[in-house]
């Protein structure tokens, strides 16, 4: 009679390409939502850490003030409901709309919901940059435009980056519920075998295993990318006079 891991190799080996299938899927999902809830909380987060002053008109305080609504409505609802209950409600309300497969509806939803968390974290890594910095860029004659993409938006990033990395590290992970819509990611492989062998603890012990060294791996790459950004931080040259070096001295000054 064979031991524990005796079946849990055996079932590796058996299934390791229904294994590797449903990893190839879960990081194709995991990673685009990631990319693209990025992007989305760049937009949403930028905006809503601009704030007007007493020279803006009405209409641009209106627009702000509306934005700023349907935003914090948009961030509330993704981030107070789960993932499970979006993915089967988006899915099937807007399949007879759009008609999309399975696999573009779990990057939608994943993005979508990622969106939600990331605008928050490029808020908070945008209000985290020394005030004065802009005040600097401003007075050297960069647009707010300017301000915001030379000066403010590569240390929100720089500040946020565990944050966001984390993010990735939890849609790894997450994506798992996304099999309630029947893509073929890992955990929708793991419950095929395990109804299959029906040695239930020994396949999910595999699962387990295998996103263990998904989220592994996936840290010490992001790990290694952090060092990198902060050691190009760290030498820059002194003497450099552009706006985005003068705004960083300003903030190691602090």
């Amino acid at each position: 009679m064979m031991s524990f891991w005796q079946i849990c190799i055996n079932i590796f080996r058996t299934y390791a390409p229904s294994f590797l299938l449903g990893v190839r899927t879960t990081l194709i999902v995991s990673l685009s939502g990631t990319l693209i809830g990025l992007a989305i909380g760049l937009v949403i987060g930028g905006f809503r850490a601009v704030r007007l002053d007493y020279t803006a008109s009405f209409a641009a305080k209106a627009v702000k003030k509306i934005f700023d609504l349907l935003t914090k409505l948009y961030i509330d609802v993704f981030r107070g409901t789960p993932m499970m209950v979006q993915a089967v409600f988006l899915y099937y309300a807007l399949l007879n709309v759009i008609h999309w497969d399975k696999m573009t509806a779990a990057v939608a939803v994943i993005s979508i919901n990622t969106g939600a968390y990331m605008a928050e974290i490029i808020r908070s890594g945008i209000q985290a940059v020394d005030h004065g910095q802009t005040e600097a860029a401003r007075s050297l004659g960069m647009s707010n435009a300017q301000t915001m993409m030379n000066v403010v938006l590569p240390q929100a990033i720089r500040n946020a980056f565990p944050a966001i990395g984390n993010e990735f590290i939890v849609n790894i992970k997450d994506s798992s519920v996304l099999m309630i819509i029947s893509i073929s990611d890992l955990m929708f492989q793991a419950k095929s075998i395990a109804g299959t062998t029906y040695k239930f603890e020994q396949t999910y012990f595999v699962t387990a295993a295998i996103y263990f060294v998904l989220t592994t791996a996936a840290s010490v790459i992001l790990n290694f990318i952090e060092k990198r950004m902060n050691n190009q931080t760290v030498s820059l040259p002194q003497s450099d006079t552009s706006p985005s070096s003068m705004a960083l001295a300003g903030k190691k000054e602090a």
